[in-house]
């Protein structure tokens, strides 16, 4: 049972609130004003201003007596203009040759050919005791002192003011020693910088013998018996020796040898430096190897000469003997000194040089291969089937990237269809085209490798025929050949009992290593002669690109000079006012006068149409479909140029342009890049605007960005071409002989119309066709244009309330037409049209 005393839940609670009504009667009212008093400082701040100064109080600054600039102005930091100076990263090697005025032409140009390449630096450094600078070598360095034990302190000091800083080793070397440059990189990479080195093979004094050690050389180390130097170095060793506390217990022997090369450091070559003056004191043999070999024992307090630093050692190959002088180079290749060794000495003549760089390159290209070989093999052996090829990312072939991948439908790769003549849809426009002469003879060559590989994996089965072949191109990958080949087996003679067997081949012509073409320095600034022709029937869309012209360049004030070419027909006035291009002169005249102080102006050309192209007028819509604006004569280009050209110069930058163009400042700086004088032509692929007001494919917009729906960058329309003066001499010049005359009057141009029947130039219908056909040394450049833009005359005919025939012809006189609409577009209509057809039924 429940005991009497104990309080329930409803207790508590009663008494809860008892209390709280007793406590709300006796608690002041005061209280809660205190409690709102206490504000945090900020805020105590801002209400005191606020009751002082008002509630529009802004705060100022003081700055009475105080100063206005900081007492220390801030110093901008100098940064070097490359990360390698800011870094301290070196070049690795530096090479001086000690060579003669009488070698250069010899034994030092054979040196620089064989080994200039392969290193960083290479310096050639005379007695220049005369004036006579008609050197085929640039990288000479001459020095008036021909005292020759002086010789090599002066090299030392130029290295030292000029290359200290960007090198971390340098070989001095006479002119006939042969380096091995690729074994001399392979051997500095493995080598520690902070410390002093003083490498090469140890000089051997008179009266000592060689040992034949692993040097290679006859000279060997020495024994150590305390022979000293030769008459002359000896007692001057000697003298030092007693005489200078800092050069005690020096002797002539373990130095370097020179005739081998000598390896210093920048280390050492700075030491040298600071203590030249007594190195120039104590070093005054004749003998170079005993000089440099004195200043360096005594400026860096090296030991003596090192054969071998770091676990690395510099191998030499001594020529000095007869034995060896005379052996061919497939005896001493025998000799694992002569395979190990950096440095081959004396070389006897000029050209054994290039045997032995000859065979020494031949030598590195085969470990290449056998290292690449080995290292195919140790990642198949890897691989073997146990680990996931995705983790291994082991493919064929090795080293070569894996095909691209695809980010959308749009940009699969397509395999091609071909045989040894023919390629099937090779492009939009053809459904079959013949292999040109290169593809043939590279599918050719294909071919013969794909052969020579089933003979090697099938012997038993000889070939038949191709069944198929596909190629593809990935710009990441190269070339990928398929090829399936009927064999059958070989000793089968009878035809009708031949076994056919399909088997299929993979080919793979990877990508070469990437270059970049040197080109010579061009800019922005080159003045640009705009050549725009124009018919009768043109005059329209001419007067609309004189207006162009004006807003764009002359306005802007552009260094361009705007060239007309009125085309007349054979009767047509060309004074008065029956002249058809009378509006263009009075535009051209005034243009001119008015921006006359700002160096702009424009000039005409007028031409004479011959007698047959003159016969019947050219009404306005009768060009309109065709992609050139010379429509089915676009020979007429050349006539254009050969006899506007003599107007301007051989010096002249020219570009060449039609009056339907549209164009921006950005497409005239491209042009002045991309055409070099003497190197490349630029023939930039305009983007060609459909006619959407008339074919109502789509909607029209000038200033819209390109896309597909609107237009196309049209490979067919080449009247837009800028080249310099005497590159189009010059290819004319070419062509000229093989029955493309020059015109060089109006009356020459029914010559230029008959050579389209000679087999040479037929196929040359455009000023880009002419530069291809006479193979000249000049590039062509071919890129799209987006500033670049056609169709204006299509749509200016229409807004002039122009009509076009009805039914367009499938082919405009031989000659590329627009295009209305994309393929998309078009078939949407059609879908549309069937649609509509199908609710109508």
């Amino acid at each position: 049972m429940r005991r009497p005393s104990a309080l329930s839940r409803n207790h508590y609670f009663v008494i809860g609130l008892l209390l709280g009504l007793v406590l709300s009667c006796y608690i002041p009212q005061d209280i809660w004003e205190l409690v709102q008093q206490e504000e945090c400082p900020q805020e105590a701040a801002e209400n005191l201003l606020i009751e002082r100064f008002g509630q529009d109080f802004e705060p100022h600054l003081n700055l009475i007596n105080k100063p206005l600039a900081a007492k220390k102005p801030v110093k901008n930091v100098l940064r070097p203009r490359y990360y390698s100076s800011e870094l301290g990263i070196r070049e690795k090697i530096f090479i001086g040759v000690m060579t003669s005025q009488e070698n250069i032409n010899s034994y030092a140009t054979a040196f620089n050919r064989t080994t200039a390449h392969l290193v960083n630096k290479i310096k050639f450094f005379i007695n220049a005791d005369s004036v006579k600078t008609n050197y085929q070598l640039k990288n000479i360095v001459g020095f008036t002192d021909t005292r020759e034990s002086r010789r090599p302190f002066y090299v030392i000091k130029y290295i030292a003011d000029n290359y200290l800083d960007e090198y971390d080793y340098f070989l001095l070397v006479p002119d006939n020693v042969y380096v091995d440059a690729r074994k001399l990189n392979a051997l500095l990479y493995h080598m520690s910088i902070t410390f002093d080195l003083y490498m090469g093979v140890i000089r051997v004094t008179q009266g000592e013998t060689g040992n034949g050690n692993g040097n290679g050389n006859d000279n060997g180390n020495g024994d150590g018996n305390g022979n000293g130097d030769d008459e002359n170095a000896a007692p001057v060793e000697r003298d030092e020796s007693m005489n200078d506390s800092g050069a005690a217990g020096v002797s002539d022997r373990n130095y370097c040898d020179l005739e081998a090369g000598i390896l210093l450091s920048s280390s050492v070559i700075r030491k040298m430096r600071n203590n030249l003056d007594r190195c120039v004191r104590i070093g005054i043999t004749n003998d170079h190897s005993v000089n440099i070999g004195r200043c360096v024992k005594y400026a860096s307090r090296v030991a003596g000469c090192q054969e071998s630093f770091q676990g690395m050692r510099q191998y030499s190959y001594a020529l000095n003997t007869k034995s060896r002088q005379y052996k061919d180079l497939s005896i001493l290749a025998k000799e694992p000194a002569f395979l190990n060794a950096t440095t081959v000495y004396p070389v006897q003549s000029p050209e054994d040089f290039y045997r032995l760089h000859a065979y020494y390159s031949k030598h590195h290209l085969d470990m290449v291969q056998q290292r690449g070989y080995a290292l195919e093999q140790k990642s198949y052996r890897i691989a073997n089937g146990s680990i996931s090829n995705k983790i291994l990312e082991i493919r064929w072939p090795l080293g070569v990237p894996p095909p691209s991948a695809p980010e959308t439908r749009h940009d699969m790769l397509t395999w091609q269809l071909l045989n040894e003549t023919h390629s099937m849809l090779p492009n939009s426009d053809h459904a079959v085209a013949p292999l040109s002469r290169i593809e043939a003879l590279d599918f050719a060559k294909v071919l013969e490798i794909t052969l020579q590989y089933a003979a090697q994996k099938y012997p038993k089965l000889r070939y038949e025929s191709l069944h198929s072949a596909y190629r593809k191109f990935d710009a990441t990958r190269g070339m990928d050949y398929q090829l399936h080949l009927n064999l059958y087996e070989g000793d089968s003679d009878v035809a009708k009992r031949r076994r056919l067997l399909l088997k299929s081949f993979e080919v793979v012509k990877p990508l070469g290593r990437v270059e970049v073409v040197p080109s010579p320095y061009v800019t922005e600034s080159t003045r640009i002669a705009i050549l725009v022709p124009a018919f009768e029937h043109q005059v329209p869309d001419a007067l609309d690109f004189v207006a162009q012209y004006e807003r764009i360049c002359m306005h802007n004030q552009d260094n361009t000079f705007l060239l007309l070419i009125f085309l007349y027909r054979l009767e047509s006035p060309s004074k008065g006012d029956d002249d058809p291009f009378k509006s263009l002169k009075k535009l051209a005249l005034d243009l001119s006068s008015k921006y006359k102080t700002d160096g702009s102006r424009i000039a005409w050309v007028s031409i004479r149409l011959p007698e047959q192209l003159s016969t019947e007028p050219v009404q306005p819509q009768d060009w309109l479909m065709h992609a050139s604006m010379y429509g089915p004569r676009q020979l007429l280009s050349l006539a254009v140029a050969d006899l506007a050209l003599p107007k301007l110069g051989l010096e002249s930058l020219v570009l060449l342009a039609t009056p339907s163009m549209l164009f921006r400042t950005d497409f005239l700086n491209r042009v002045r890049m991309n055409t070099i004088q003497g190197f490349q032509v630029y023939a930039p692929i305009g983007f060609q605007l459909y006619p959407c007001n008339w074919a109502h494919f789509c909607k029209e917009c000038d200033t819209c960005d390109i896309s597909q729906s609107s237009g196309y960058f049209d490979r067919q329309n080449q009247d837009v071409i800028a080249f310099y003066s005497r590159d189009y001499v010059q290819a004319r010049k070419l062509l000229d002989p093989l029955g493309l005359p020059i015109m060089r009057s109006d009356l020459d141009i029914e010559q230029l119309l008959l050579a389209t029947s000679k087999p040479r130039t037929s196929k040359i219908e455009s000023i880009l066709d002419m530069f291809v056909a006479a193979q000249h040394t000049v590039h062509i450049l071919r890129a799209v244009e987006p500033h670049l833009r056609f169709g204006l005359d299509v749509r200016n005919h229409l807004a002039r309330g122009g009509s076009l025939p009805p039914t367009l012809p499938q082919s405009c006189g031989g000659q590329p037409c627009i295009h209305l609409a994309s393929r998309k577009q078009i078939g949407d209509a059609i879908i549309r049209y069937e649609d509509k057809s199908i609710l109508q039924k």
